[in-house]
């Protein structure tokens, strides 16, 4: 840390890592913030295993989208976005067309799709975000309706929250079911193995 600027000028500066001087720290900040993103990178190649890194990717693509499309719509209603609807012929096309869309790619990756690209990141973001996509408008699907706003359309956000507390709660649990399936087969492997010799 050092004091830059003439005396009384009253302007802190920080020495950045190659000697540069930057106002307010921003810079060290930003250094930071870097190697805080690096060491969750890491964490994340190391510590979660592909199908662990799969879940994790679809359910923040899950919850991104579901917050984003609702703050977008909430902006269109409002009159707040200067963007309205997406409309074909007059038609207005609900967004889980796209979300059938997505899911649609995803499933045809799945089926004919080799091993590593099933297992592309891509894949598992494009899933949650499908996915959120039909949610938000589950009670449109269910009453054939534009039900969005009104009571009935709650019923997707119930499920929305649902799935996104469910989500980041099975994450938060993931080390304690992991150590249970591990404990359950060192059993199931005992049993098996004095069963064998009797």
């Amino acid at each position: 840390m050092g004091v830059s600027g003439s005396a009384g000028s009253g302007t802190v500066g920080c020495m950045g890592t190659n000697g540069e001087r930057s106002g307010g720290g921003g810079g060290a900040r930003r250094g930071a913030v870097a190697a805080l993103g690096g060491e969750v990178g890491d964490a994340y190649r190391e510590e979660l295993g592909p199908a662990e890194r799969s879940a994790l990717l679809s359910w923040t693509g899950f919850t991104g989208t579901f917050a984003a499309v609702r703050g977008l719509t909430y902006g269109i209603r409002s009159g707040k976005l200067p963007i309205g609807n997406v409309s074909a012929g007059g038609t207005h096309l609900h967004h889980y067309l796209w979300g059938i869309a997505a899911l649609g790619g995803v499933g045809a990756v799945a089926v004919h799709g080799s091993d590593r690209s099933r297992r592309h990141p891509v894949i598992a973001l494009g899933y949650g975000l499908g996915l959120a996509l039909i949610i938000d408008e589950f009670a449109v699907l269910l009453d054939l309706e534009d039900v969005y706003w009104a009571k009935e359309g709650r019923l997707s956000v119930d499920i929305a929250i649902g799935i996104i507390a469910a989500g980041g709660m099975a994450f938060a649990g993931l080390p304690i079911l992991q150590r249970l399936a591990r404990n359950r087969g060192r059993e199931w492997k005992a049993l098996g193995l004095r069963g064998a010799k009797h």
